[in-house]
């Protein structure tokens, strides 16, 4: 993807911006850590959590600094690990939401909001047409007790339309 000159930092930089310098994110289905990795050499307080194990190591070796950990999502209880649910940001990238099995992702939805602090932001970007319509992903939004803030088409601020192939998703937990 990168010798084909695509973005490959574009979600972390979303998320830069969002947050005021050594913030704390939760990268939630961080793979090898691609996007928190960014976010940590910019500064910030760093946790990734991946189901993978191997995906895991990786990012152990290619990116220390972060606190990697394997958990899944659906589960999510950092506290109990010694890590605070205070998160100023959440980052969901990569298609995740689209992984999750369906019976869980409200669940997922709802410990992202556990997890982030007051007036947190809660972000998340997968794409159509991978079995998880952008209207139920809406609807679990709600049902997970979150306000959607804003919706956009691509990391880099294009507006969502009803013709939108992916989506960025601006969360944020309820008053």
């Amino acid at each position: 993807m990168a010798a084909r000159g695509a973005d490959l930092a574009g979600e972390a930089r979303l998320i830069d911006a969002m947050v005021p310098r050594g913030a704390r994110i939760l990268d939630a289905g961080c793979g090898t850590g691609r996007v928190g990795a960014h976010l940590a050499a910019a500064g910030h307080d760093v946790v990734g959590v991946d189901l993978d194990r191997e995906l895991i190591a990786a990012a152990e070796q290619d990116h220390p600094g972060p606190r990697w950990l394997v958990g899944d999502l659906a589960e999510l209880d950092l506290p109990s690990l010694g890590t605070p649910a205070d998160f100023d940001a959440i980052v969901c990238a990569g298609n995740v939401m689209a992984f999750l099995a369906p019976a869980t992702r409200v669940e997922v939805l709802r410990r992202f909001g556990v997890h982030a602090r007051a007036g947190g932001r809660i972000v998340i970007g997968f794409g159509a047409g991978r079995g998880y319509e952008f209207d139920a992903f809406l609807t679990d939004v709600a049902d997970a007790g979150l306000r959607t803030d804003l919706l956009l088409s691509t990391w880099d601020l294009r507006p969502f339309t009803p013709t939108s192939d992916f989506l960025v998703a601006v969360l944020t937990t309820r008053p």
